[in-house]
């Protein structure tokens, strides 16, 4: 069993920019289980031109035979436990330290990346603009800047699949509980998408983001 403490630093030497901020705000793409930082960037092209954007690589290797990169164990027992999910935002909120000094700073991440993203904001209320949670979840238990968070109420979208499968039922209800109690919500089901991202979902993304500029 993985400890939760060798969660590495990411990688820095993986990230994609688009560019520098030079005094816009950024972006950080933070992909899924299984997948890399080509992922949620290849979509830079089709969101609003008013952000920089960089694509973050997760800092674990699935076992095999699976390819990519993860950023926690979905495996055994383990992959609930939300102490995990902690770990890697606590280094994704390292990376974002060192990286940049974007003005302002929004996190838009894919399943693990999503749950991730919300889980760095809850650790670092302050320091986010704003939360796109795809096909993702919020993890269980409490953390320090949950009461600071729910004061702010940061503006968060939340899209996903009535044929998704792949996040457990009671971590689906979870979230429906916790994202409106400590953010200003937008939320919205995809009727028959599976646990993938739909041009419609594209489209309802590129509008929030627009919105937060």
């Amino acid at each position: 069993m993985m400890d939760r403490m060798q969660t590495p630093p990411l990688d820095t030497d993986a990230t994609l920019w688009s560019d520098a901020p030079q005094g816009r705000p950024l972006i950080v793409l933070l992909h899924g289980y299984g997948s890399d930082e080509r992922d949620l960037f290849a979509l830079r092209d089709r969101l609003p031109d008013g952000f920089a954007y960089a694509a973050v690589r997760a800092p674990l290797a699935p076992p095999f035979p699976q390819s990519g990169h993860s950023w926690y164990p979905i495996e055994g027992l383990e992959s609930r436990d939300p102490a995990f999910v902690t770990a890697a935002a606590e280094r994704l909120i390292e990376w974002v330290d060192a990286a940049t000094d974007a003005p302002s700073i929004g996190l838009v991440g894919f399943s693990q990346g999503g749950a991730v993203a919300i889980q760095a904001m809850r650790l670092a209320p302050e320091r986010f603009a704003f939360v796109v949670n795809l096909s993702g979840y919020a993890a269980g238990g409490s953390l320090p800047g949950d009461a600071a968070l729910a004061e702010l109420r940061p503006p968060a979208f939340w899209g996903r699949g009535s044929a998704d499968t792949v996040i457990p039922e009671e971590a689906v209800a979870h979230t429906t509980e916790w994202l409106p109690a400590h953010t200003e919500l937008v939320g919205r089901i995809y009727p028959g998408l599976t646990h993938a991202v739909s041009p419609e979902e594209i489209n309802d993304l590129t509008t929030f983001l627009r919105k937060q500029l």
